[in-house]
């Protein structure tokens, strides 16, 4: 199950986290049938990647201020941060592969 952070847990969730490794960042809504599709892709990825990246979730209707603040249009939206800074964006249902290569990149 991918960990779902909440505004006081995303410096130190993402930001922190993402000075040492590829942070996968998953806004979607519970009511998305596009993201309760993903879903299950982002937990098996989260297994493949083990502690070479991490994946998280920001639930856009609890975290409207985070969904804001990235300027959230569509969901599923996929951000992956390096060193504090969003390095990738991606919208829509991804294969699981892509994810892999994307992160992998920003090793």
């Amino acid at each position: 199950m991918t960990k779902i952070i909440t505004k006081e847990t995303f410096d130190l969730d993402v930001l922190e986290v993402s000075k040492e490794k590829p942070v996968l960042v998953d806004f979607f809504a519970q009511w998305c049938m596009p993201c309760k599709m993903m879903a299950p892709i982002l937990d098996d990825l989260s297994e493949d990647v083990g502690k070479e990246a991490v994946i998280v979730k920001v639930d856009v209707d609890e975290e409207r201020q985070l969904a804001e603040e990235f300027g959230i249009m569509s969901i599923p939206t996929m951000y992956i941060f390096r060193e504090g800074k969003i390095v990738e964006k991606m919208v829509g249902l991804k294969a699981q592969e892509e994810l892999k290569t994307m992160l992998d990149s920003h090793k």
